[in-house]
């Protein structure tokens, strides 16, 4: 085992297409009407840097200027009773306390010191913070006790030790496990399938808080009251467009990323976002009409600049996305937006081959 400290970074995750599709596949387990999803996931360079080591307790502790208003230190010991009971609660920590806590019924392990170093990944914005620190801490436990978990092992985990707390979270946002290059994911009740994507051409995406408020809890479930079986016309709506229509458009995003075909992906992200607005939107008007992210969607100088654009994650008023026209409209976006008050992120895809 290792006893010294270790430095891990996790980053967030953008997903391009076929969100919610996660948590609705999962449903399978009972109804196997219920289409497998699909997600297109990119990593992206924020994330949270810590420093790892063991303890014979569980201790968060901050050291970033980031978190300094948010975060206080969090100090627990590693008995898996108070762990879990802190992970039912509404304590900002129930996250990381889930996931110590399933570690903790598994595997013979002690505990662990997370000092966090520096946090650059937005909150609450759709991009994985919560999954991030989720995987953070999966990936502490791995290396530092050696549990031998490749990635899809600590993003399994990461997964069932945050659906331990209040959150119904899918399986989509701890895809921030892989980092490197896209992924396709697939989900089939537990089982998932990943597959690395290599564009042939650069994508340059751009991607913004929106400096508003949304409430991702409510939204999932809303959602979820759909499932397993729609009842009526708007739960048949939403389990369509997560379902059959939600992989002719992942299949399609597929293609056109293969073949480079940048144009046609940044149309059917718009027409993915319209399709959710129609069909999705509906289950949870109150968080999903999200004014401000039509907003900019609906702007002629972001749509002079884009070939279109979408949310992201569990959309409302967190995150947008567009995919730039080349790296010149993506800096002029990305200065347009913050003179709009947004705090924007460019992200660009690069045309390489990466080793599964």
């Amino acid at each position: 085992m290792i006893t010294e400290s270790i430095k891990i970074f996790v980053p967030g995750r953008l997903c391009l297409f076929g969100e919610h599709s996660d948590w609705a596949g999962l449903h399978r387990k009972i109804n196997a009407n219920i289409v497998p999803g699909m997600a297109i996931v990119a990593s992206i360079e924020q994330g949270i840097y810590a420093e790892v080591k063991r303890s014979d307790r569980f201790i968060i502790h901050n050291e970033s200027e980031e978190l300094r208003d948010i975060w206080f230190d969090f100090d627990s010991t590693i008995q898996t009773k108070e762990l879990r009971n802190i992970a039912v609660s509404n304590s900002y920590f129930s996250y990381v306390a889930g996931v110590a806590s399933y570690i903790k019924d598994h595997y013979n392990v002690s505990g662990l010191k997370i000092t966090i170093k520096k946090m650059t990944l937005p909150i609450k914005k759709g991009l994985s913070s919560s999954a991030a620190i989720c995987v953070l801490v999966t990936r502490a436990f791995n290396l530092l006790y050696q549990l031998n978990l490749n990635t899809i092992g600590e993003m399994n985990i990461a997964f069932k030790g945050e659906r331990r707390t209040k959150s119904r979270c899918g399986r989509l946002d701890h895809a921030c496990a892989f980092g490197g290059s896209p992924v396709c994911i697939h989900f089939d009740g537990d089982k998932i399938k990943v597959e690395r994507l290599v564009s042939k051409e650069p994508l340059y995406l751009v991607f913004a808080n929106l400096n508003a408020e949304k409430d991702t809890i409510r939204i999932l479930s809303d959602l979820n009251k759909c499932y397993p079986f729609a009842t009526n016309e708007k739960e048949k709506n939403v389990h369509e467009a997560l379902g059959t229509k939600n992989q002719e458009i992942v299949g399609l995003a597929i293609g056109y990323i293969k073949n480079g075909d940048v144009v046609s992906l940044g149309q059917l992200m718009t027409k993915a976002q319209k399709l959710f607005d129609v069909m999705i939107a509906p289950a949870s008007p109150e968080q999903l009409s999200a004014p401000k992210l039509h907003q900019f969607l609906n702007d002629k100088i972001v749509q002079s600049l884009s070939y279109g654009g979408k949310g992201v994650g569990s959309q409302g008023d967190g995150t947008i996305q567009f995919l730039a026209k080349n790296i010149v409209s993506q800096k002029q976006l990305i200065v347009y937006l913050q003179q709009e008050g947004l705090i924007p992120y460019p992200l660009t895809i690069k045309p390489k081959h990466l080793p599964y």
